[in-house]
Order: C-alpha cells, then structure tokens, then sequence
C-alpha cells in the first residue's frame, strides 16, 4: 500500500511539472506583456509628448474626423523635404475619434502597437532561435527606458519597430513556404513601413536579397502578389505622385545622390558603424551603462559563437542580414544618427542579448548563475530608469492650458496668432484653438489680402524663449501685424503671453 502511494505521489508530481513546463511559456509571455502594457500606459496623458509636430498631427486628422478633409499625403520627413505617405494619419484617425479628438488617443494607439512589438520580439525570438530566446528578449525590450519612450507618444517613427519585426517574420514563413499569399502580406507591410519613415527601405535590400537566394523558388505569380501587397498599401501616396508629377519621389532622389549628406568615405563609414553597434546596446539594453553594455556585447558574441550549427542556416541569413545591411546603409549617411532611425532594428541587440544568456545558461553551473545574475542586474537598471520614476512633462495640458488662457485674454474678439520660438511650432496651440472653433485669423500678404481684412485689432503672441522681444520681431505673423505695442503681458507656467495692439502712440 505504502508503495503505491508512493507511486500515486510521484505520478502527480510529474503531472505537475509536466502541467508546469506546457504553460509556463504562455503565463509568462502574458505577464511580460502586463509589464509592458503598465511601463507604456501608465499616467500616459501625463507623460506624452505633445509640441509641434504632434499638433500638426492631430490638426490633419481631426479634419478628416470632423471636416472630412481626407489627405494623400503624410508627414514630412525629418530632412529632405519630401513628405511620407498618409498611413500613419489613417491609424491615429479612429483613435482620436474615440477618445472625442483628445491627442491622448493617437498615444494610446502607439502604446499599443508597442506592447504588440513586445510580442512579435517574443515570437521572433521563439521562431529564429528558441523559446528561451524569445521570452527573455521579450522581458528585456518591455522594460528598455528608450523603447518605452517612444512607445507612449504620437509621432509616425515611434510604430515602425513593430512592422520592421513583423516583416522580418513574414519573412522568415516565407522563405520555407513561398505561398503567394505569404509575399502578398510582406509587401503590404513594407508598403505601411515605407510610409511611417523612409529609411524603411534599408529592409528592401534584405527582402531582395531573400528574394534571390529563393529565386528557382519563385514564379510571376508570386511576385505579383507580394507587388500587389505592396501597391494596395502604399496607393494613396501613389495617387498624389501620380496627380502631381511625382515631386517627393524627386526629392527624395536629389537628396540621396546630390545633397551631399550620403556617400562613401571609409573613415565616416567605420566611425559610424562602430558607434551605432556600440549605441544598440548602450542606449537600448545597458541604459546608458557603459560597463554592462559591454558585457551585453559579450554575452552577445559567445551566444552567436554558441549556436552557430544550432540554429537553422535561413534563420541565421535573415537575421543577420537584417541587422548587417542597416548598418552598412547607415555607414553611407553623413549626418547625425538619431535613436529613433534605428527603430527599422530596435529588435535585433535584445534578441541577440537573449541569445547570449541561453548560451550562458547551457554551460557549467557557475556560468549559468552568472549568466541569471548579469540578466538580474540588467532588468535592475532598467527598471530604476524607468520614465515615470521622473517627474511628467505635462506637455499635453499645458498646451491646453495655455491656448485657453490665450483665447481668455482676447476677449472673443477675432484676434491673429503668433508663436516665438527656438525650433517648436504652433501647431500644438492651433489645434486646441480649432477643436473651441476660435480658429485665430492668419495674416495674408498684400498681394493676397491689398485692404488688410485679415489683420484685426490685437495679436497674441506666446513666447518660448527667454528675453523674448516681440515688438519689432522679424516672425511674419508679428511683422504682418504692423507696428505695434503691449498691451498686455502674462507669466502662464513657464511662458510668456504678450497682447500686442496697433501703435496709437499714446503714453
């Protein structure tokens, strides 16, 4: 009897583990994605950044919700010139429409892609290398400060990690069962991340190289789908080129050979290289610890030596040439390398860290302890860095703040509108102004407007710099305006509101 409890017990036990072992992966992934969800969301309204450019943003988009002013064309790009395509407006459309056009919602929106790039770094991890590999990537990208930084604020970069990880794994299906279906989606996507920021195209090259190494593999058919994909997603910008003979297609090309900001020079291309395989980890898994991004660095490097014969050859192709030919392309770019350029890779330094700790935890016992150590220090630093351990910029309320009192003070009279600034824009301000429909009136040139019907009796003018002089100032909105003097002049939080009213010459 004593014999078959025994038995009994051990029976369960096993049963246990064996319970254990099948749904631990599961229970963890959702706990990781928890985490995230907590480190992006949390007091997000508070911690969002909101200035110019996400003004500008919201204003696009509230007049599609409310004017039905649909647009072909999407942000410009950071240099160059030349505007994007409209996608990343139609993803932030039906979220400022459900949180009533509160810039919140487009944030939310980002948040949530970056919890889904959590995931896709999981499940990248677990189809490239193993399920190891995956979660411990996933737990190290949810808690990165920076990724975090750009995954609660409205700003088309800040999705791109989160295509770049699903084309690398539509890829990776792809090239071990070329259903047509299959390019079909690789080319809506690469469609969608073309439009979010052009140096999407650096994954071009990789997905033609892919595309040749299988060619005996492919027929007509099947690149018509991955082109048709690719041309479903991206036909609305192609709509505007089309209508207006191509103008952002032309700059972008003068930019690329004529500009003087890309080409070859060895010193450039080496110093670049080695400073962004060195930023990867220091800035994205070591939070700026130069120390442990080192040790990152290694651990890193025996886990590439490690599996070197123990992962599948194609895994191996993908993912190093998703990680080389960015670099290589960044090597030929002449200016300054922001973090967010690299979002097209953000992935890539956790899954290889990853790597490195699965290989460290296959080795004797003292190793293996290390290895769990250095993670332990790692998700620490990460952890104590996190962004709302810091006061909130309250950016988003004090734009509304300040619009509010602007429109106060101007006694709902029709009034023009001018911002003096470093290199911030209106637009923040305007789109409160707009949503109240007390749209300031803006000043047209005399050719335009001979009777000056669009100067009115007072310009509010809110300055962001210190020992701000708006009489007199060179800005077109002030210029416009005509000779002037204060009448009136307010401390809002840390800004300063001039009135302004035409001279009278009166002491």
């Amino acid at each position: 009897m004593e014999v078959s409890k025994n038995k009994n017990q051990k029976s369960k036990i096993k049963s246990v583990i064996s319970l254990i072992n099948t749904y631990f992966p599961y229970i963890t992934i959702v706990c990781i994605l928890f985490l995230g969800a907590y480190l992006r969301l949390y007091r997000i309204q508070d911690y969002m950044t909101f200035l110019g450019d996400e003004g500008r943003d919201v204003l696009v988009v509230k007049r599609m919700i409310v004017d039905h002013k649909f647009t072909l064309l999407g942000p410009t790009a950071s240099v160059g010139g030349f505007f994007l395509g409209p996608i990343y407006y139609y993803f932030m459309a039906p979220f400022l429409w459900v949180f009533n056009l509160n810039p919140v919602g487009p944030a939310v929106m980002v948040a949530l892609f970056g919890i889904a790039t959590i995931f896709m770094v999981y499940l990248l991890g677990k189809k490239l290398f193993n399920i190891e590999v995956g979660l411990t990537a996933a737990l190290l990208y949810a808690l990165s400060p920076v990724v975090i930084n750009y995954s609660h604020s409205s700003w088309n970069p800040n999705i791109v990690p989160f295509f770049a990880a699903i084309l690398i794994f539509l890829l990776t299906n792809f090239y071990s069962d070329t259903k047509p279906r299959r390019l079909f989606l690789i080319g809506a996507v690469f469609g969608i991340g073309l439009q979010l920021h052009y140096l999407f195209s650096f994954l071009a090259v990789m997905v033609v190289f892919e595309l040749l190494l299988i060619r005996k593999r492919l027929n007509l058919k099947i690149l018509a789908w991955g082109l048709a994909g690719f041309l479903l997603t991206l036909s609305p910008f192609i709509l505007f080129e089309l209508r207006h003979g191509f103008p952002n297609l032309q700059l972008l090309i003068r930019f690329v050979f004529t500009s003087g900001d890309t080409g070859f020079s060895l010193a450039v291309f080496l110093t670049t290289v080695k400073d962004l395989l060195n930023r990867l980890f220091f800035r994205l898994v070591a939070q700026n610890n130069q120390a442990f991004s080192f040790l990152a660095m290694l651990i890193a490097v025996f886990g590439l030596w490690y599996y070197r014969r123990k992962v599948e050859k194609n895994n191996w192709q993908i993912f190093i040439l998703w990680l080389i030919i960015p670099l290589f392309l960044f090597g030929l770019y002449k200016k300054e390398i922001y973090d967010y350029y690299l979002g097209i890779i953000f992935p890539a330094p956790f899954l290889l860290t990853a790597l490195g700790f699965s290989a460290l935890w296959r080795q004797k016992k003292v190793i293996a302890a290390a290895g769990a150590i250095f993670l332990s220090v790692l998700i620490k630093i990460n952890w104590d860095a996190r962004p709302f351990v810091y006061e909130p910029n309250r950016q988003l309320a004090q734009a509304e703040q300040i619009a509010r009192f602007v429109l106060d003070k101007t006694n709902n009279q029709p009034f023009n509108f001018a911002l003096i600034t470093g290199q911030n824009s209106d637009y923040a301000y305007r789109y409160f102004f707009e949503v109240w429909g007390k749209k300031p009136i803006t000043i047209e040139n005399q050719q335009i407007d001979p009777k000056r019907e669009t100067v009115t009796n007072q310009l509010l003018v809110i300055c962001e710099i210190n020992d701000c002089q708006p009489l007199g100032n060179s800005l077109w909105e002030v210029a416009g305006f005509g000779r002037a003097e204060i009448a009136g002049k307010w401390k809002v939080t840390v800004l300063t509101v001039y009135k302004l009213i035409h001279f009278t010459g009166k002491t």
